[in-house]
């Protein structure tokens, strides 16, 4: 195939997801921005993280963050590539260009996860990041499907298990860290 063949193939299907994307917007424009759903993944996306900010452990903010950063970063990744490779995908956003679950992945992931990390953290990681994986995925991911926010075209709830095992267990390992060089002016 020659290259201005490749090119003209790509720029019709960059255009045809362009159009779709802007289906999408005026969708979510005319029908989601300020439903019920728009007000709900607003309250949380926002809610979670006013509670964090009255009962997070003042000395533990920075490292508590730093996890919080990499479930987010860890979380909105997965949550597109699942949404672009078909595994899934979610009826209502926040923000209509993004195909991730807002809510879940810069806010119901990241705060459950710092909150777990300050709770007992001398208590065993292990149960944590299991206790973490089974309610995200047997009872979070089922609320949200339930509520039809969620849709799983070929994904399984147990397959996040090992996932959110992996993830919570990271962020625990990252929190514990002790070996950072000074920083020299």
């Amino acid at each position: 195939m020659a290259n201005e063949e490749l090119n003209d193939i790509v720029d019709k299907n960059t255009a045809q997801i362009q159009d779709l994307i802007n289906e999408k917007v005026r969708l979510w424009y005319d029908i989601t921005l300020f439903s019920a759903y728009w007000w709900f993944d607003l309250a949380l996306s926002v809610l979670p993280w006013v509670l964090w900010l009255v009962l997070r452990k003042r000395e533990s903010e920075d490292r508590l963050l730093y996890g919080g950063l990499f479930i987010m970063t860890a979380a909105v990744i997965l949550d597109i590539l699942g949404d672009q490779l078909g595994l899934w995908y979610y009826r209502y956003n926040l923000i209509p260009i993004v195909p991730s679950y807002f809510p879940w992945d810069m806010t119901l992931m990241p705060v459950t996860v710092m909150f777990l990390l300050q709770i007992k953290p001398a208590f065993n990681p292990y149960v944590k990041a299991l206790v973490f994986a089974l309610a995200t995925s047997y009872i979070g991911e089922p609320i949200f499907r339930w509520m039809q926010v969620y849709v799983m075209s070929h994904w399984e709830y147990y397959y996040s298990v090992p996932i959110q095992v992996v993830l919570y267990l990271t962020a625990h390992y990252m929190t514990r860290r002790n070996r950072y060089d000074p920083l020299v002016a």
